[in-house]
């Protein structure tokens, strides 16, 4: 029988795993490309991404997450190509998932583009003992655990310069990423995401850019993250959203260059996680590189 050390913490680990399943991003209308490989190429550059995330801090064993993905669009075809790696930490697991991403887009009005992509996933999890504490010493049963799964998305972009809305599967197979021979304590469940987003030009100097996730994951809520940013002069972004009942959060971003955006979001709990947690931090850099050296007039807004 695996010790309750072991068993709280995986139970920890699965309750996290159940209600957030993929990896969660308070600034989702920059980091696309992870949950909609149809976004890959979209933005006609080389865009390179970059975000660390600590959620929950104060939290023993809390999530940690790293994310870096490049996607660009393929010469003057109507493909787009994308790579992402992402590195999740909570408590003694560590899950490594790296991903390709295909896209195709065709014109279907003067102003609107339809994408469509699929995704093939890596997955490394792993179990590291070492980080916990057995009551009886030298117990069999705490035993390091990695294991390795593949996976399958797909994914549907319809976006123009000022507007998106985007339906995906990041992950058609479920898998167990840990188990006790007898009942699954850690399974990745199929996740399905609906994002949207409209930007208003409130003046000439002012967009407003409502956006909103939803994600729907099999014996979970429904969650939804719904957002309002303004960006000012095309050159500052002051926003918050709030994920139903979950969590509040402020974000800031700027445009240093035509390059260059920089990002951060803080949350807050609404759940009783509050009560032992002050918040969660993520940052995030992107960096693109235009064809021909082009540089845009007007940076879009996601």
């Amino acid at each position: 029988m695996k010790t309750k050390i072991l068993s709280f913490v995986l139970m920890f680990t699965a309750t996290v795993s159940f209600a957030q399943q993929d990896s969660q991003f308070t600034q989702y209308m920059y980091n696309t490309i992870n949950v909609n490989p149809a976004y890959a190429g979209s933005r006609g550059a080389l865009s390179i991404f970059a975000l660390h995330r600590t959620q929950w801090v104060g939290l023993d064993g809390a999530p940690v997450t790293n994310a870096v993905s490049i996607n660009t669009p393929l010469n003057s075809s109507r493909l787009g190509l994308g790579v992402s790696l992402i590195n999740d930490r909570i408590g003694p697991t560590t899950e490594n998932t790296i991903s390709a991403d295909l896209s195709y887009t065709i014109p279907t009005s003067e102003t609107f583009k339809l994408s469509f992509g699929i995704k093939a996933t890596a997955n490394l999890f792993d179990l590291n003992n070492s980080k916990l504490v057995s009551k009886e010493q030298g117990d069999p049963t705490l035993q390091s655990f990695t294991k390795f799964n593949p996976n399958l998305g797909a994914g549907l972009y319809l976006h123009s310069d000022k507007a998106y809305v985007g339906f995906s599967i990041p992950n058609f197979i479920e898998s167990n990423r840990y188990d006790d021979n007898e009942v699954a304590l850690f399974k990745e469940k199929v996740n399905y995401y609906l994002i949207a987003g409209y930007v208003f030009d409130l003046n000439n100097n002012i967009k407003f850019k409502p956006a909103m996730l939803s994600k729907m994951v099999k014996g979970s809520p429904l969650q939804a993250d719904i957002s309002a940013n303004f960006l000012f002069f095309d050159k500052f972004m002051l926003g918050a959203s709030y994920r139903w009942s979950a969590a509040v959060s402020a974000m800031v971003g700027f445009q240093i260059s035509d390059a260059m955006y920089i990002g951060y979001g803080y949350d807050r709990e609404t759940t009783n996680l509050n009560n032992y947690s002050s918040g969660s931090h993520e940052i995030f850099l992107r960096y693109e590189i235009f064809k021909n050296n082009d540089k845009i007039t007007t940076p879009r807004f996601f």
